[in-house]
Formats: C-alpha cells, structure tokens, sequence
C-alpha cells in the first residue's frame, strides 16, 4: 500500500506545471522589455550635457524623476498583482540604478 501511495505521489508531482506552474515567457520577455526601457533612460540622463558640477545625489534623483514613465511601466508589467513592497523595491532599484549610472559617468564606480 505505501508503494502504491507513493507512486501516486510521483506520478501527480511529475506533470509540468501541477505543482509550480511555468512563467508564461511573453510576460517574461515583456519585463524583460521594461527593464531594459528604464534602464536605458535612467543611463542617458546620468549623461546629460552640462551636470558635471551637479551633486552625484541631485543628478541620480532628477534621472529617477525624469524615467518615472518608464518605471511605472515597469511595475504595471512586473506587479501584475499590484504588490505594495514590489512596487517600492522596483521604486527602490530605480533609484539605486540611477547612483550606478551616475557615478559610473564619473569613474567613481564603487558596485
């Protein structure tokens, strides 16, 4: 009997996606998307004209703000279950990759 219960066991837990099923990989490729779009903007405006005496700080925010289409498109894709502290981590790379970007544009990588 416990033979059999166990084959049952396997034979249920061995089927793809019955237990954790698989990412549907248009919506992985759609995030993949949106990264790429913010991360873009968040780099072309750590390398605007004319910043080099602004504070690291003041520049990585003004990308942040500047990129905020791109971010929310971001968590629109990402947070499909509208997810508080998915959303504030998204917001919280966003900010995190726009000091990268920045210090980056000044040699002073420190990640």
């Amino acid at each position: 009997m416990h033979r059999a219960f166990m084959l049952l066991v396997l034979l249920l837990t061995a089927c793809e996606g019955s237990v954790f099923p698989a990412e549907d990989p248009g919506r992985q490729a759609e995030i993949k998307k949106s990264y790429e779009a913010r991360d873009t903007c968040l780099k072309r405006h750590a390398l605007a004209d004319g910043t080099s005496g602004t504070e690291p700080d003041a520049l990585a925010h003004a990308a942040t703000l500047a990129c905020q289409a791109e971010t929310d498109r971001l968590v629109a894709t990402a947070n499909t279950d509208g997810d508080a502290k998915v959303t504030a981590s998204i917001r919280h790379d966003t900010e995190f990759r726009a000091m990268k970007y920045v210090l980056q544009t000044r040699g002073l990588t420190a990640f």
